[in-house]
């Protein structure tokens, strides 16, 4: 197991204050296990084991509790009388109308509960009517590169470490199949098809599993390009399967829910505002969109664009793509009052790149920072204030 030490640190901080720990993610990025050793960090602390309540609704052991009043009683059993609890409860939302029972808990005064789901669809409707202004949500994401490079005990400055984190991906348990690229595109390829089924099927009306395969691989295919949903529905309709615009839309809604991909809006920085059309769509993971698109090169510059995205909401703050006059700028991030700018490229080598690339920064009429990310081993430090950056330096917080 790696150790998700940053997002552990997160969850920390929050133990033990009034408010219940909902942690997010797409399916097999670590949630339960993050559970799991948060648990060991608890009993580490002089916490009582036997006042961790562990419950994981996907475990055959918890196949028999299917309602609230029966996950009720056996935490109600399984509670020792008179002391603090921790209830873990993972993948909560298998029990219909769970949002009572968490409330219940919370309610108690005596019980810290953390819940973990893989549909961003348990935060809104009933649970958070329930349970408005009294929970924090936490995602995770699957492996940094840092933790990547630390669960494979790889080094992170050679060439081969770089071309497997893109080829193989960041999902933990990848790790353990070593390199071995029949055995994680069969394991990626089932758990595409997991998510399509269990995590976007089963909780929407969505009954088109060959249309909506065909709307994600339409979005995995497009990372780094500005997306709209008309786009979309001409394409499918364009090559034989005749798709409505609603119907693309809620399709696409389904998938950035199930956290597959994520929106990325559009800020323009002269106007100051977030613009209703465009923005572009991001995968959760690099080796599972080579094993749904296929592996193929040429595409290192958007894959590239795609884990400085991850790495930039991993690190906290609200992320945009921007729109400078006529120009385009790869990301905006805002947090606490603060921006910084990110442009994110391939190479600055060859004629005219470094001046194309630094362009929309030095357009921007501001003081925040402006930071240039790119694979060349030895960039420029800066150039006209623009901070310039190795990818891997970046990643590993070096630079």
């Amino acid at each position: 197991m790696v150790e998700r030490a940053e997002f552990l640190d997160t969850l920390w901080k929050w133990k033990d204050r009034d408010l219940i720990k909902v942690v997010t993610g797409v399916r097999r990025c670590g949630k339960s296990t993050a559970l799991e050793m948060f648990a060991d960090r608890l009993v580490a602390s002089g916490v009582p084991a036997e006042s961790i309540l562990k419950m994981n609704f996907e475990d055959e052991a918890f196949d028999s509790i299917r309602s609230v009043e029966e996950a009720r009683a056996w935490l109600d059993a399984h509670r020792p009388k008179g002391v603090r609890t921790y209830a873990l409860l993972d993948e909560i939302q298998r029990i219909p109308e769970f949002e009572r029972l968490v409330d219940g808990l919370h309610h108690r005064g005596d019980t810290d509960v953390y819940v973990t789901g893989s549909n961003a669809r348990m935060l809104s409707g009933d649970l958070a009517t329930h349970l408005s202004g009294r929970y924090v949500e936490l995602n995770l994401q699957p492996l940094s590169f840092a933790e990547f490079v630390h669960g494979a005990g790889r080094d992170p400055d050679s060439p081969a470490t770089w071309a497997d984190f893109l080829r193989f991906g960041t999902f933990p348990y990848v790790l353990s199949l070593g390199r071995d690229p029949v055995l994680v595109d069969g394991y990626l390829e089932g758990l595409f098809n997991t998510i399509l089924v269990r995590d976007v099927m089963q909780r929407t009306d969505i009954h088109d599993a060959q249309r909506l395969g065909k709307v994600a691989r339409y979005l995995f295919d497009n990372v780094g390009n500005l997306t709209s949903i008309g786009k979309i529905a001409a394409t499918l309709t364009s090559a034989g399967t005749k798709t409505a615009f609603a119907t693309v839309e809620a399709y696409v809604d389904a998938l950035c829910a199930s956290f597959l991909f994520r929106k990325a809006d559009r800020y323009d920085v002269r106007g100051r505002e977030i613009l209703k059309s465009g923005g572009k769509f991001y995968a959760a993971d690099m080796g599972l969109r080579g094993t749904v698109l296929g592996h193929r090169p040429g595409d290192t510059g958007r894959m590239l664009e795609n884990i400085i995205y991850n790495e930039l909401l991993r690190r906290g703050g609200s992320v945009f793509v921007g729109k400078c006059g006529t120009l385009e700028i790869d990301f905006i991030v805002r947090q606490g009052g603060e921006t910084a700018y990110y442009q994110v490229a391939e190479t600055l080598r060859g004629e005219g790149v470094i001046e194309r690339e630094l362009r929309p920064l030095r357009d921007i009429r501001d003081n925040y920072p402006k930071t240039v990310v790119t694979l060349d081993p030895m960039p420029p430090s800066s150039e006209d204030g623009i901070r310039c950056v190795n990818a891997v330096d970046f990643l590993l917080r070096r630079a």
